[in-house]
């Protein structure tokens, strides 16, 4: 059993609606402070949602949940749903300036805080005068914004938006991208399809709903299926070993630094990984080197499936599939209903096996930045063709290979340098644990510098990793600067903060 009924879904909440009909007691939604089958989430949905109205939500207008993962985080994105309210989930860890700004950027008319669940939720609750909420047990909810206008309302599920995510703000401006209905259910089924989900699942839910992923995917895309999905406020490997090992995991989304992480922390324990009931592992967000697939594969016996997408496009564009496993690190193929084009820099398309910038169209496109209209129009073309901003190329078989950002392609004595190329080399190294490269700007050139951060206890010296990195590299890729770091700065997904390391990169040289 896939779908328990013919019908399609309209809005998110039509996904847990049609399976607490179907299978009212399955279970749906658990963290560690409780659980819900499909006929209490969809009870639990409904009953916050008019609280929320009569607390002044209206349709159109946003509600911002500030929090972790989390079966009340959940239940909040549904009510949203059923109020034709947009839900913005954003991650309780971010600092107060980047917490202040999304709310005054969404034009927030309620702000929930999950602090059960989230000191740090607590604590901007605390800040913002909150007060317990227990209409939804364990949670806040900050004070109405009166003056705040809701966002029209479209009867149509591919204009309605559904959420608005974040995927900036740590500096510059907030950029927030609307997602419909549509977008985000295309998004789910196509995980239940692709990924082969079914109600006996048991997904482990370690990344953020605050991130796309995190929302559409893991979430959204395990109710799909009828599945049930275990929430993690964050992300430890000892807490996930253990869970795998015991046989409650079936499924697991991560990010390459989860996988960097587990496959560390059994090496520095000397305890061996183990997952008898895992059937599925996949991971995006970031790109996946040989040798980490490799060493993961080689501890749970199963392939590690790689994908590709963004926010914009929520977020699914490609993805390798269940019946044809790769040993590559190719994304895979495109989704079906997704098309995608390789350009160069003169707009036209370049020849087969070349790079160029990677542009994509389907249904899961967003509806555009909220309140920039002109970045979207800088974007999105006439077309509906959305620029990712990405570098690809594809193999004999069509399927894409990342090779980075256009952004961070650096220029070496007239030479290009793909950061992914010299990172997918060092983290091949048996004493680094993950790495990350980026350019620095020096008189009439680029440098590059590679910060590592290197295995507990034994690192390697720097005159060793220089002499491997001359023997699989040419010599301009090699980093001018290699700098050795306790832990790389990542957000809460576990994508590294690039932004920083330039920045320290170009103090060096100031």
């Amino acid at each position: 059993m896939t779908q328990p009924l013919s019908r399609s879904p309209v809005h998110i909440h039509d996904i847990v609606s049609d399976w607490a009909a179907a299978t009212p007691s399955a279970p749906a939604l658990s963290d560690a402070h409780g659980a819900l089958d499909y006929a209490g989430l969809e009870h639990a949905s409904a009953d916050v949602a008019r609280a929320l109205a009569d607390a002044g939500v209206r349709p159109g207008d946003r509600l911002l949940v500030v929090g972790e993962n989390c079966v009340a985080a959940c239940v909040a994105v549904l009510a949203a749903s059923r109020l034709r309210a947009w839900s913005c989930m954003v991650n309780a860890r971010l600092s107060a300036r980047e917490v202040d700004n999304f709310i005054a950027h969404a034009g927030a008319r309620r702000v929930l805080y999950t602090g059960l669940a989230s000191r740090d939720a607590l604590a901007h609750a605390e800040r913002h005068g909150a007060q317990p909420w227990p209409e939804l047990a364990g949670t806040q909810l900050g004070p109405l914004a009166p003056a705040v206008q809701p966002e029209p309302v479209s009867p149509d599920p591919a204009r309605q938006v559904a959420a608005l995510i974040y995927t900036s703000g740590t500096s510059g401006a907030p950029k927030g991208v609307m997602l419909s209905h549509a977008s985000i259910l295309f998004a789910a089924d196509t995980t239940r399809r692709l990924r082969g989900f079914r109600p006996d699942d048991r997904l482990y839910g370690a990344l953020p709903m605050a991130h796309v992923v995190g929302l559409s995917n893991q979430f959204l895309g395990t109710m799909a299926s009828g599945a049930s999905l275990h929430l993690v406020a964050r992300f430890e490997p000892q807490a996930m070993a253990q869970a795998l090992a015991a046989g409650e995991v079936t499924g697991f989304f991560g990010v390459p630094a989860m996988y960097a992480r587990l496959l560390a922390w059994s090496r520095d324990t000397g305890q061996r990984l183990a997952a008898p009931a895992l059937r599925y592992m996949g991971t995006a967000g970031a790109p996946l080197t040989p040798a980490l697939k490799a060493d993961a594969e080689r501890a749970f016996g199963i392939v590690l499936h790689n994908g590709y997408g963004m926010t914009e496009m929520a977020p699914t564009i490609a993805q390798t599939r269940m019946d044809a496993p790769r040993a590559d690190r190719s994304v895979g193929h495109a989704i079906p209903g997704v098309e995608t084009r390789l350009l160069g820099r003169d707009g036209a398309p370049v020849a087969d096996g070349e790079v160029g910038e990677l542009w994509v169209r389907g249904p899961n496109r967003m509806l555009g930045y909220y309140r920039d209209e002109a970045l979207t129009r800088a974007v999105v073309d006439e077309q509906g063709w959305l620029n990712t901003g990405d570098l690809a190329h594809r193999g004999a078989d069509g399927a894409l290979h990342i090779v980075g950002r256009t952004k961070e392609l650096i220029i070496r004595s007239g030479f290009n340098v793909y950061p992914v190329e010299v990172e997918q080399v060092l983290n091949a190294h048996p004493q680094v644990v993950q790495s990350a490269v980026v350019g620095r700007a020096v008189e009439g050139n680029e440098e590059v510098v590679a910060f590592v951060e290197a295995m507990a206890g034994e690192p390697p010296s720097e005159a060793a990793l220089r002499r491997y990195l001359r023997e699989h590299l040419s010599p301009y890729k090699v980093p001018s600067e290699i700098r050795f770091v306790p832990c790389l700065p990542a957000a809460p997904s576990g994508k590294i903060l690039k932004n920083q390391l330039k920045q320290l990169a170009a103090e060096r040289v100031q």
